[in-house]
């Protein structure tokens, strides 16, 4: 067989143009079925752990993570706040939160892990009707009165809870602010959504 006439480097040429494209497209039918192993940002929402750094609240401040879809909050209480929970203990309904929704670790007035007090960790949806509470760290406002001491109050139908999430007697909400599962990897990185 003669091989005259035959031009090697344009046949080169075409099996490696051949060979690119077929390539791309390899990695275009890939791209789907790889991100399909992905789980879906619905199977995220349903609980998924995340991460919130808490290395710049300052005492008082408040931030809101987003977990199962639903705003979690966490507090960096002062002491002076961390003081005044016991001042408020004879109005609560639950002050060592036996019915309420939470880990066993939060079964105390501060409703913390041991050593962790400073921050308080809660779902923020008021268990009287789904409302989101707003923060109001202040004392003794004009239109919560002279004996709030801080804390949290629901806009919708007038449910408070104390700076620990502890809900008050004669409110329409019938147990506390849940405390979500959660754990630090260090003292500035909290997981919320998995036990230590």
């Amino acid at each position: 067989m003669s091989t005259d006439g035959v031009n090697h480097s344009r046949r080169r040429m075409l099996i490696g143009s051949t060979a690119a494209v077929g390539a791309v497209g390899a990695a275009f039918v890939a791209t789907p079925f790889v991100k399909s192993w992905n789980p879906s940002a619905k199977a995220k929402a349903a609980g998924a752990p995340v991460s919130a750094d808490i290395s710049q609240l300052e005492p008082g401040q408040q931030m809101v993570v987003e977990w199962r879809g639903k705003p979690v909050w966490v507090v960096r209480r002062s002491k002076e706040a961390l003081a005044d929970l016991d001042k408020v203990t004879g109005d609560l309904r639950d002050p060592l939160s036996d019915e309420s929704m939470q880990p066993e670790f939060a079964k105390n007035k501060y409703r913390t892990p041991e050593g962790k007090e400073e921050y308080i960790i809660l779902v923020g949806i008021c268990t009287h009707l789904g409302c989101s509470p707003t923060y109001r760290p202040e004392i003794a406002p004009a239109d919560l009165g002279q004996s709030w001491r801080g804390g949290f109050f629901c806009p919708c139908h007038g449910s408070t809870y104390d700076m620990a999430g502890r809900v008050y007697k004669g409110v329409p909400a019938p147990i506390n602010l849940e405390v979500p599962p959660y754990k630090y990897v260090n003292d500035n990185v909290v997981v919320i959504g998995e036990l230590a």
